[in-house]
């Protein structure tokens, strides 16, 4: 196996305050190692295998939250494990205080770095998820959350659940990739560039950054269901997880409050239409959201009290999107909707009336 190397391709969860206008930008470093379903010869690659890997995912975390639904939609489950991290976390790593013990019961660790320090003693950098590990040896194998859903897409197809989606289907990648990354900079690293900016002129251009993209998304999804046009697809993925926070924290823990998702009509609708599709919203816990972003933003947050509201009932309105196409798995492929949520797998403050 060669030696994991990090790359910079503007991901990672941590931040920092640039020297210049003190606006947050994020440390971009992460094991490269990849799964895929043909490693090659002399490549940092691990073959697909079920049954071999655990993927660390904490409901609270965006981008971790991003491979759970993934792992959903594809029918995944059975290949590969979930463990579940807590809401919260101190500065030294995420830890399983979900579990009995404060203990993960596949990995028999109470802290998700130990995994990075079995593989990488001294790890320097963030411990951070999502994060796939070995069950074997209980190392951590990668924490590229973006290439980690992607390779769910395309090396664990053979493993996938029968009516699977295509979420990156190769007709629409060269489309596809620029939408994703402009979500990516502009929308989910937009809104944690509001909250973290560390000067007036800083938070000013990044506001005005975040809502000239999402007035272009209003826009975009005003006569088309999915990013994509008919079909479910990753780009939804990843825009979904920051609209499904952005009420509940974004709009006042991270100060983008020109208005709520809720007074955005396109969006809003677009929003509830993802939640009520079977692998979304029944990945969803807007309590321990919640409890994360304002307990672990102390310094946002001194007081770490945590809002009670907003009220979450609207989310299960109906939205009325099915007039832009009716076909979000693509019948006529033979896609069919993932079937219930693993009783294990329910998150504990489900808003959704569980499915039999």
């Amino acid at each position: 196996m060669a030696t994991a190397t990090v790359k910079d391709e503007g991901h990672n969860r941590g931040g920092v305050y640039s020297q210049k206008g003190k606006e947050f930008n994020r440390d971009t470093n992460y094991i490269t190692t990849r799964i895929v379903a043909d490693p090659r010869p002399g490549e940092d690659e691990y073959p697909v295998e079920p049954g071999r890997y655990r993927l660390v995912a904490a409901r609270a975390c965006p981008w971790a939250n991003r491979t759970i639904i993934s792992r959903r939609l594809l029918g995944l489950e059975d290949v590969i494990s979930l463990g579940l991290p807590g809401p919260t976390h101190d500065a030294d790593s995420w830890t399983f205080d979900l579990d009995e013990g404060g203990l993960d019961p596949v990995l028999g660790i109470h802290q998700l770095k130990q995994a990075y320090e079995q593989r990488f003693p001294g790890y320097p950098r963030g411990i951070t998820v999502p994060a796939i590990v070995e069950e074997s040896t209980g190392e951590v194998v990668t924490n590229d959350f973006a290439q980690i859903t992607l390779d769910f897409a395309t090396q664990w197809h053979e493993h996938h659940r029968e009516g699977a989606p295509d979420l990156w289907p190769e007709h629409l990648r060269d489309e596809m990739a620029p939408v994703m990354k402009r979500i990516y900079t502009e929308v989910n690293n937009g809104v944690y560039r509001c909250g973290f900016a560390g000067s007036q002129e800083a938070y000013n251009a990044a506001y005005d950054r975040l809502w000239t993209a999402l007035d272009w998304l209003e826009e975009l999804l005003a006569d088309r269901r999915y990013l994509m046009g008919e079909h479910i697809t990753e780009a939804d993925i990843r825009l979904f997880t920051t609209l499904a926070r952005f009420d509940p924290v974004y709009h006042g823990h991270f100060k983008c409050n020109r208005t709520k998702l809720s007074e955005m009509p396109v969006l809003w609708a677009y929003a509830r239409d993802l939640f009520q599709t079977p692998g979304f919203g029944d990945t969803i816990d807007f309590e321990q959201i919640k409890q994360h972003y304002y307990v672990v933003h102390a310094d946002i947050n001194p007081s770490q009290i945590v809002p009670l509201g907003p009220d979450l009932a609207n989310w299960l309105t109906p939205h009325g999107r099915e007039a832009l196409g009716d076909d979000p798995w693509n019948r006529a492929a033979g896609g069919t909707a993932p079937g219930p949520v693993r009783p294990d797998e329910v998150p504990p403050h489900t808003i959704l009336p569980l499915r039999q």
